[in-house]
């Protein structure tokens, strides 16, 4: 499991699109695995987890935009 905290838009556009690509691709990964297990009646670890991925997933993607656009 990884550890989902806020990452920092500052700490993001530091980073090489090819470690974007790779975190976003670990992040989907286990918001899948989240769902999943949500889905055949089990329960998340921590609720707020998933909401924490899909915006850390947003935030990625709108740096890797900025890079594609500058």
């Amino acid at each position: 499991m990884i550890a989902v905290t806020r990452m920092d838009p500052q700490e993001l556009r530091d980073m090489s699109e090819q470690e974007l690509t790779n975190q976003m691709n670990d992040l989907q990964k286990e918001l899948v695995k989240q769902r999943g297990q949500i889905e055949v009646g089990g329960f998340a670890e921590s609720p707020g987890e998933i909401d924490d991925m899909r915006k850390n997933i947003a935030r990625i993607k709108t740096v890797l935009n900025e890079k594609d656009n500058s």
